[in-house]
């Protein structure tokens, strides 16, 4: 259930607790799996938790806080704490809104999955800036690399999340 009196879906210590689980998995997933988390060719696994905004609004501030603090270790540097945690939220808040009045878990995350891919064009744009060759070769070239590694990773996670949501209510 979203909140209905709060912005952020945070009302309670129970909300507020699962919210920082989510936000440390996050931020563990794309620390064990970093050498896989940075760069044009890219499969941050943590980004399947992006499924959880389509459940629960608590879920985008989670979710942008646990990118925001794994983009510090990020070897392109201060532009991916900026860019890349406004492209998470963007695309948090997105998937959230669409999904909100959906009643099928399916079509949640099919919504989840596309919304996360689509958005990776930030990202590309972001390596595309940041590097020392031809920009449009460059952003076409992250953009599909980093969209397919975002469709792998919400997929995996749409699966997992599916599978979760039928033993317990992910919106509450």
């Amino acid at each position: 259930m979203n909140s209905k009196t709060n912005l952020f879906g945070i009302d309670s210590l129970i909300d507020l607790t699962k919210a920082a689980v989510v936000a440390a998995l996050y931020i563990v997933i794309t620390m064990v799996f970093a050498a896989f988390s940075f760069g044009p060719v890219q499969l941050r696994l943590s980004e399947g938790l992006n499924n959880l905004a389509a459940f629960n609004k608590r879920y985008v501030v989670a979710i942008t806080l646990g990118c925001f603090i794994s983009n510090m270790m990020s070897p392109m540097g201060a532009i991916d704490l900026i860019v890349g945690t406004a492209e998470t939220f963007i695309a948090l808040v997105t998937i959230n809104l669409v999904t909100r009045h959906m009643s099928s878990t399916i079509m949640k995350l099919v919504a989840s999955v596309l919304i996360a891919t689509f958005y990776m064009f930030i990202i590309a744009f972001e390596i595309a800036y940041v590097g020392n060759s031809a920009f449009w070769p460059t952003f076409w070239s992250a953009y599909l690399s980093t969209a397919i590694g975002e469709f792998l990773s919400m997929t995996i996670g749409a699966v997992v999340f599916y599978i979760v949501d039928l033993k317990f209510d992910l919106s509450k």
